[in-house]
């Protein structure tokens, strides 16, 4: 998109003027950033009404994403970015004695997710663009996000992450596409005629108010478009409030309000898990009503809608997509239930995330039944009508029907309802693939194995390179062109400089820029001086048990203690960084932050290793640190129990600027490894068959008793670190270690020695760090999006 810079500051000065009151002169850099995106906002609406009609006359399928959470970061860079906007702005907003760095300041990351999950979403948007793909997300506008964290003598606090003030500028309302969304009540069935009518009353309903936010694809033709849905109630009870009860005169505005004001809220007490519930039921009703109307709008028919429509379902929070569509066509457009099944089977598809019990999501069939009685009624017959269908199928194998069965022991399985009603069953890396096979969904691959694909996870390229890492954008161009940015598998040119010496030497010398950014704001966030020479090796992701950040810390505490023991031993200096939040309600992750906080500021403020060793923990982590975080990353800590991550992005983050990954064959650390060869990655500890081999006669206390290192740093733990223990933490390693970290230590510590000689040969390492960029574009969100165009949506 081509623009001068008399046309930007005309359509800022146009915005100050009409929507603040503000001559250019009186504003803020506040009011400019509202300006500015409000200009930005109206070129994404005017495109992506042309991209729209074209797609429509093309009789083109439009895909409809339905995600509890989407990651967005920051959105007026990636958008100025993708319009081609950045330089014209850039040189416009001197002219308003402010900066662009300064404006984008003044956006605050949009609280909409919380960590890989939420960001794949995010990539994803930018992804249907980049392929031409007329594709809409759902979601829900979370009033607070998922929480401000907040260290407080080394413990997580969580606090409202108050993102809408400037986030809300980015929002398009359209009030006129409300819809109603009933909870509760009981349902009265009759027959008019050959018709079933099924009508819930004694109900309460609650208002879903749609907002649009824009993402622009690259070169800003093609957008996509994230509609959010906020939850608000008819207003307040005026006969109560009149009588003087103005408590229930506004419970039931509060309670409607609720729904949206945080995402995953606390679930270990029934109103937690009631709210969970009504909000994943909230943003499938809407979103399912939505969808329907929009097709009628443009169609006037439902006979070629699973023609024309691909819902995706990411993850097991929107499985109530399938029995709400099911409701609709049948209650509402007159369907029978064969019509109606056969529709929705057609356009809906799942994508599996995980292989970890606690996120199979399982409801209480008395919560169900009592909040979503309609669709209870549904779930149930699609369950019967399952069980008879696979009892015969499976010659009568009732154990494994019974494993199969979506209503099971007074719960409702929601991945089991996926597998069961979707046409296709996806995992996100190879290897998470064939696990569910193989393992989580053994039973049903068994009898429909042509459900089961695999589509590798990928992410916005362009985000994480040419706008989150700038230095090196510049250069790859300089190097190969800048065909890389549309088609990320054009960096494989990149391989044609591995024994370029310059070449080499000019990457290490970005990469140190880098550091010596990341490390100034170290210093100004965490009070923490980190030398940009020592190696920067770096875990962020979630706190969880599986993602093993308590190996990473337990190998510091062995390192330290050997530091200790040998003051004058040769010692390539490190910076441990961490960044990580915590579910509020998962206490022994909470304390595991608690010990990596109180270990840094025991080796920190230790003038024994002063020189030698550092750790960081990154309050607050978030899309912006990242962006700032990765590209300066020389580690990138992928140490989860092989079998337990399903594929993770961050990796594929820290591949494509150039940090060398460390960790085990597990996710999508296995086409990472196939994709850099052996001598370019550092792989240690079991694989996922060996771990499953170990699990069942694993004894941690035989590894504490044998091995003296492991020994020490385990007592360290329980007697603690600046002056507090964490003996609950030792003796779940000691007795317990449900994810085989003392199994995994040794050889962890091994190739943490592997990785420090490996950087001390510095042309070897800067060649490693290439040949990871040079490969990393199989891992772009184009590529991903691609493979489900054609693997599972039938877009050609």
């Amino acid at each position: 998109m081509s623009m001068t810079q008399k046309q930007i500051k005309a359509l800022i000065d146009q915005k100050l003027s009409h929507n603040f009151g503000l001559a250019p002169e009186d504003a803020d850099p506040e009011h400019i950033y509202k300006a500015l995106v409000l200009a930005v906002r109206d070129m994404l609406l005017e495109n992506r009404a042309k991209f729209s009609k074209s797609v429509e006359q093309k009789g083109g399928k439009r895909v409809y994403y339905l995600c509890m959470e989407f990651l967005m970061g920051r959105s007026l860079k990636n958008n100025l970015y993708n319009l081609g906007l950045e330089k014209v702005v850039s040189a416009v907003l001197p002219k308003y004695h402010t900066t662009l760095d300064k404006i984008y300041d003044q956006e605050p990351d949009a609280g909409l997710g919380n960590g890989g999950l939420g960001r794949l979403a995010a990539c994803f948007l930018d992804g249907f663009a980049a392929n031409g793909i007329l594709g809409m997300g759902y979601s829900l506008r979370y009033q607070f996000g998922i929480f401000n964290q907040k260290i407080v003598d080394g413990w997580q606090t969580e606090l409202p992450d108050f993102w809408l003030p400037g986030g809300e500028v980015w929002m398009i309302p359209h009030r006129e596409d409300a819809l109603d969304i009933k909870f509760g009540g009981h349902i009265e069935e009759r027959w008019d005629g050959t018709y079933h009518c099924a009508e819930q009353v004694g109900c309460s309903t609650i208002k879903a108010v749609p907002y649009d936010m824009m993402c622009a694809g690259v070169g800003g033709k093609e957008v996509s478009t994230l509609r959010l849905w906020v939850a608000e109630s008819d207003g307040v009870d005026m006969k109560l409030f009149n009588e003087g009860d103005y408590m229930r005169a506004i419970e039931q505005n509060a309670m409607a309000e609720m729904l949206t004001k945080v995402l995953y809220p606390g679930d270990n007490h029934h109103e937690g898990k009631s709210l969970r519930l009504s909000q994943q039921y909230f943003l499938v009703s809407a979103s399912i009503q939505d969808i329907i109307k929009r097709h009628l709008r443009h169609y006037r028919t439902l006979e070629n809608f699973a023609d024309v429509v691909a819902i995706h379902i990411n993850d097991t929070h929107p499985a109530l997509a399938v029995p709400e569509l099911m409701r609709v066509l049948m209650d509402e457009c007159g369907f029978g239930w064969d019509e109606a099944w056969d529709t929705t089977t057609r356009c809906m598809a799942y994508t599996n995330h995980t292989v970890m019990a606690e996120a199979l999501e399982c409801w209480s069939e008395d919560l169900f039944k009592s909040r979503l009685p309609r669709i209870y009624q549904i779930v149930c017959e699609i369950n019967k009508r399952f069980c008879d269908e696979m009892t015969v199928r499976s010659g009568y194998d009732y154990n494994k029907v019974s494993r199969m069965s979506i209503i099971r022991d007074g719960f409702v399985k929601m991945a089991n309802l996926c597998v069961a009603s979707c046409h296709s069953v996806n995992g996100v890396s190879e290897l998470h693939s064939e696990i569910i096979k193989k393992d989580v969904f053994n039973d049903f691959y068994t009898m429909m194995p042509e459900k089961f694909k695999n589509v590798t996870n990928g992410i916005a390229h362009r985000r994480w390179i040419c706008q989150a890492n700038p230095r090196l954008s510049e250069f790859v161009t300089e190097l190969i062109g800048d065909g890389f940015v549309k088609d990320a598998s054009k960096l494989t040119d990149l391989m044609k400089y591995t024994d370029d010496k310059q070449v080499l030497a000019k990457l290490a010398e970005i990469k140190k820029a880098n550091k010596e950014d990341l490390a100034k704001y170290i210093l100004r966030n965490n009070n923490i001086k980190v030398d940009p020479d020592s190696i920067f090796d770096v875990q962020v992701k979630r706190l969880h048990e599986y993602k093993r950040q308590h190996l990473n810390a337990l190998h510091i505490i062995a390192e330290y203690q050997w530091l200790l023991d040998n003051p004058d031993a040769p010692f390539t200096p490190k910076t441990y960084i961490f960044g990580a939040k915590a579910a509020p309600g998962y206490f022994m992750a909470k304390q595991i932050i608690r010990m990596i906080v109180n270990l840094a500021n025991q080796i920190n403020n230790d003038p024994r290793v002063k020189d030698k060793l550092k750790v960081v923990f990154l309050e607050n982590y978030r899309v912006t640190v990242a962006e700032m975080l990765i590209p300066a990353s020389e580690i990138s800590e992928q140490i989860s129990l092989a079998g337990t991550e399903a594929s993770g992005t961050s990796n594929m983050k820290f591949m494509l600027n150039g940090a060398v990954t460390l960790g085990t064959e597990d996710g999508a650390n296995v086409e990472i490894h196939r994709a850099v060869g052996d001598d370019n990655i550092i792989i240690f500890g079991m694989t996922s068959d060996e771990a499953d081999k170990v699990r069942g006669n694993y004894h941690p206390g035989v590894y504490y008793n044998n091995n003296q290192e492991i020994r020490r740093a385990i007592d360290a733990i329980g007697t603690g670190f600046s002056g507090m223990s964490f003996g609950d933490i030792s003796q779940n390693l000691l007795n317990v270690d449900p994810y085989m970290v003392l199994a995994d230590f040794s050889d962890y510590k091994r190739a943490q020695i592997e990785a420090s000689a490996l950087y001390n040969d510095k042309e070897r390492w800067n060649r490693m760090s290439l040949v990871n960029i040079a490969n990393a574009g199989i891992f772009a969100a184009d590529r991903s999006i691609a493979d489900y165009a054609n693997r599972i949506w039938d877009i050609k």
